[in-house]
């Protein structure tokens, strides 16, 4: 409990500290949406440390997880005002561009002052913007010559274009689709787009708002870059660092501490090579695919773990994505091999598990998976009823395999199954799907503030992961039913590995007793 002075000079610092916010505010208003949306960035991260010395002075002491929780929340705050506040700044610089280039062409066509026409420039790019003004393509800001090639890509036979707005440094076409299917219609056009412009810029035929097709033309300096020297060398140390987790956690589930008996390293090696097995399967189910479709992908990072060695790599595509189908592809692959070889991981240390096994488990171990109870208690018995069980290594190496994998599979962000809900689905549904999931997470952390692992990684989606894929080229057109059964089978795998198995349940399976 603070003493008197203490509680004094804390409740000075949060009246100072409202009275800067206060300050701040009234300072904001004068630069209208821009300032008040960045005044609220200041805000969120200021208001969770006051209400925790607020708390703290009253006498109520907020455990490492109610900490956690505060910071989350003050992270997807801010970042949610933040794409506000880029969406607005990007709308007052295109406002700005747009205005200027209307009146040095009236002024070099009419020869009357700037300042005169400001005012009628700035309403006619404000009416055009909402795609009210059919003269819209005088503020594209694409070269003329190079608009005049894009336009005759069009055509009654394939894309008939009705309305053009400007689109960062591209251009939007609404209209109306009549070629065909929408893959015949994709292809048709970026073959035109091709021959007139060769490799200058990227077609994408995406859906609107509405639900309408419309084509956007984007220059291919847009495409993504490659990784510089510094996020090279980011990735190697993370590798070297994932190396040193694997290593402790096999340690950790050997009653040793890796770091502080080094010389151990040959007992703690199987394990963590086992663990690296099934995180280059993961790699190189990506890179497979990757290849089929002709895609690019970066280096993996990976995201060392204590508890388990890894949560496994944010791996980007360092190219543009030609499908829905590709996207579907690639991401399921990873998942899937790294999936596999830890179930043979799992199922060969089943086999060889017998009495007097190097490790003992509780039985619990086989209860906090649904996946892995049921296929334990096909391979091991009645040996399930016992306080202790003993299993071979491979078993724990195959567990934790399938932990990383079904981590990844969460339907969130740029994690594979966030990719795979939005290749079956589409953004809308993948963006809701996300938000979705860091609440469950959130919650279930709540819950268990015993176990951090789930929180841990909650804060890793939310600063790393929490952005969808960028849109495939071909946006429109759809996986086939087969991708979507294989995605739904993933999805569900994932949730059988992670969520456990409640102790009537297992009593009733045999596991436990």
């Amino acid at each position: 409990m603070f003493n008197g002075s203490e509680t004094t000079a804390t409740l000075l610092i949060i009246l100072v500290a409202l009275g800067v916010l206060g300050w701040g505010f009234n300072r904001a208003r004068s630069y209208g949406k821009l300032g008040i949306l960045a005044w609220l960035q200041s805000v969120v991260l200021t208001v969770p440390w006051l209400l925790f010395f607020g708390l703290f002075s009253a006498g109520i002491y907020l455990n490492i997880v109610g900490i956690l929780f505060l910071l989350v929340a003050s992270a997807g705050l801010y970042i949610i005002l933040g794409k506000q506040l880029r969406d607005a700044g990007q709308d007052a610089v295109l406002r700005e561009r747009a205005a200027k280039l209307l009146s040095e062409k009236q002024e070099a066509r009419e020869g009357q002052p700037l300042q005169d026409q400001t005012a009628a420039t700035a309403a006619n790019v404000s009416r055009s913007s909402n795609g009210t003004n059919p003269a819209i393509t005088e503020v594209v800001p694409i070269p003329e010559e190079d608009l005049k090639s894009i336009q005759g890509i069009f055509g009654i036979d394939s894309f008939f274009a009705t309305e053009t707005i400007p689109y960062q440094e591209g251009v939007i076409f609404k209209g109306n689709m009549r070629g065909g299917e929408p893959e015949a219609v994709f292809s048709r056009l970026s073959k035109s787009l091709e021959e007139r412009l060769a490799d200058r810029y990227r077609l994408f035929l995406v859906e609107s708002p509405e639900g309408r097709p419309v084509v956007i033309v984007l220059p291919s300096s847009n495409d993504p870059q490659p990784l510089t020297t510094p996020q090279k060398i980011l990735a190697v140390s993370l590798l070297i660092a994932t190396i040193a987790t694997s290593l402790e956690a096999a340690g950790l589930l050997l009653h040793f501490d890796f770091f502080s008996n080094p010389e151990r390293f040959v007992e703690a090696l199987p394990i963590s090579a086992g663990i690296w097995t099934v995180l280059a399967a993961h790699e190189l189910g990506h890179w497979w695919q990757a290849q089929q479709h002709d895609v690019r992908l970066s280096l993996p990072f990976f995201i060392p773990s204590w508890q388990i060695g890894s949560f496994g790599s944010i791996t980007r595509f360092a190219s543009l994505m030609p499908n829905r189908k590709a996207l579907f592809d690639i991401s399921i692959a990873g998942p899937a091999a790294g999936g596999i070889v830890s179930l043979l991981l799992l199922t060969s240390g089943l086999i060889l598990s017998h009495d007097g096994s190097a490790f003992q488990v509780p039985v619990q171990f086989f209860q906090g998976s649904v996946l892995v109870g049921i296929i334990a208690r096909l391979f091991l018995g009645a040996s399930l009823q016992a306080p202790l069980v003993d299993v071979h290594p491979l078993t724990i190496v195959g567990w934790l395999g399938l932990v990383v994998t079904a981590l990844n599979l969460m339907p969130a962000g740029q994690l594979d199954g966030g990719r795979v809900v939005q290749a079956i689905y589409g953004r809308k549904t993948a963006r809701r799907a996300t938000v979705a999931t860091l609440i469950v997470l959130g919650v279930v952390a709540l819950a268990n503030p015993a176990n951090p692992l789930i929180l841990y990684w909650a804060i890793v989606i939310l600063f790393l992961q929490r952005s969808l894929e960028r849109p495939s080229l071909n946006e429109i057109t759809e996986p086939d039913d087969t991708r979507a059964l294989l995605g739904l089978l993933a999805l569900f795998l994932m949730v059988v590995t992670l969520i456990p198995l409640t102790p009537a349940v297992a009593i009733r399976f045999g596991i436990g007793g």
